[in-house]
């Protein structure tokens, strides 16, 4: 029998509250045990301080990790031990495992999530959406205000080049570290944060330093299954204070066994391709000879598309080495009264994992009409028109330094036949006909 989850705000930290309404209290400081200098003082968390990996001696030592079988890595396991302990607690506004879960069939195998806990109505931003980059606030939420109990550790780089674990360690304020803490409205199983220096108060804005932050955890933690995502302000990030999401999945997200065509050799032997056959028009970007050759290039282009107030979501794969670059404009078009309004019933904001091909929706209806047809119409809408998307590929060449490898006719406009499919494929919703794939 299925359990019946109470519909919640969708919030990060249970001491998002809505306006004037009481947040748990502890003792000490403020009375919110938070992260704020009122009640940091004294205070010690996990650390745990990572070895940075790149190539060596001609091998990748990230992929080899990744795609051998080895025992569960120490930050898999601290980081699921961690929030295993907050379940146990009840820091959770759900459980997330009772989310109930299926494979669409089709050729993409979308996957289709169940989860009323997330919740229908959407509160009112707190910020513009129809700009990209905006001053940090701290009278809004942000992440200095979570409560101690929610952060797991502290992740930062080891000083002598050697993973260390302290699991009572002081908390160095004046040097900003970066958290890791749970997300109180998980999506699955691990749902975490990632806070790069978070006493900072940074505001949603990608840097070169932040994403190499998320590229190690990508590779720290070894596993395939375990990715991180970014949303931007426009692009359905909900708190204007720079985080990163990540979460585990025990399967390929559909966007990484799309097809995809290589279109330039960039510095430090960086690939980059276009998306193909897939319904959002994006860039994968993939290898290079350390993750510091893949951090600059893809922090380069998300700046370019910040500077530029183009809307965008990153998706990091493969243990930290392929990063998928996906604009939006589903923002826009909401904003513009151009999207059907079946699809906005669904009430379902595509953010990083739901472009990716991880549906999470909010209504049964939704979830058992779900079709590849239905999911493939809603991205459409995310996605970049041909015309546009070139566009922005532009001023993503203009970031990059292309090398002498790069393909010229490539950095054209695709032929149509390797551009995205065309939407008139999927030209109306329908129900779901064909028997799903459930998974436990």
């Amino acid at each position: 029998m299925m359990l019946k989850i109470k519909r919640v705000p969708t919030v990060v930290s249970n001491y998002q509250k809505e306006e004037g309404s009481e947040a748990p209290r502890t003792v000490g400081g403020c009375g919110r045990n938070c992260l704020k200098a009122c009640c940091i003082q004294d205070a010690k968390l996990p650390l745990y301080a990572f070895k940075k990996i790149n190539k060596v001696g001609g091998k990748d030592l990230v992929a080899e990790k990744c795609q051998e079988e080895l025992p569960l890595a120490f930050l898999d396991s601290l980081v699921l031990g961690e929030w295993e302990d907050r379940v146990q607690r009840g820091l959770f506004r759900y459980d997330v495992t009772a989310c109930e879960t299926k494979v669409i069939p089709g050729e993409c195998g979308f996957i289709a999530q169940l989860n009323e806990g997330r919740h229908l109505k959407k509160r009112p931003t707190e910020f513009r959406v129809d700009k990209v980059l905006q001053p940090f606030d701290g009278n809004k939420f942000n992440f200095t205000k979570v409560g101690q109990e929610e952060v797991l550790f502290q992740f930062e780089a080891s000083e002598d080049g050697e993973v260390q674990f302290h699991p009572n360690a002081p908390i160095d304020v004046d040097n900003s570290p970066s958290f890791v803490a749970i997300n109180v409205s998980p999506i699955e199983y691990g749902h975490v944060l990632l806070i790069p220096r978070i006493f900072e108060c940074l505001p949603q804005r990608i840097d070169n330093e932040s994403l190499l932050l998320a590229l190690h955890m990508a590779a720290e933690a070894a596993n395939p299954y375990f990715r991180l995502g970014y949303n931007s302000l426009g692009a359905f990030a909900t708190i204007n204070h720079l985080h990163f999401q990540a979460y585990y999945l025990a399967m390929p997200f559909p966007i990484e066994k799309a097809p995809t065509k290589k279109i330039a050799t960039l510095k430090g032997g960086v690939k980059m391709s276009v998306l193909l056959k897939y319904p959002v028009r994006g860039l994968v970007f993939e290898g290079g000879d350390t993750l510091e050759d893949l951090s600059e290039v893809v922090s380069d282009a998300c700046i370019s598309l910040q500077n530029n107030n183009i809307p965008y979501n990153v998706l990091i794969s493969d243990c930290g080495t392929q990063v998928f670059l996906l604009p939006q404009c589903y923002a826009e078009k909401q904003a513009l009264g151009e999207v059907n309004a079946e699809l906005l019933d669904t009430q379902v904001n595509p953010a990083v994992w739901e472009i990716s091909g991880h549906m999470v929706l909010k209504r049964k209806k939704d979830f058992d009409e779900a079709s590849e047809a239905n999911a493939w119409r809603l991205l459409a809408e995310v996605s970049l028109s041909e015309e546009r998307f070139q566009e922005v590929n532009a001023l993503i060449f203009e970031a990059i330094a292309l090398t002498e490898e790069s393909d010229e006719n490539n950095l054209q406009c695709l032929p149509k036949d390797d551009a995205v499919d065309d939407t008139s494929t999927y030209p109306t919703v329908v129900a779901g006909s064909q028997e799903c794939v459930v998974l436990q």
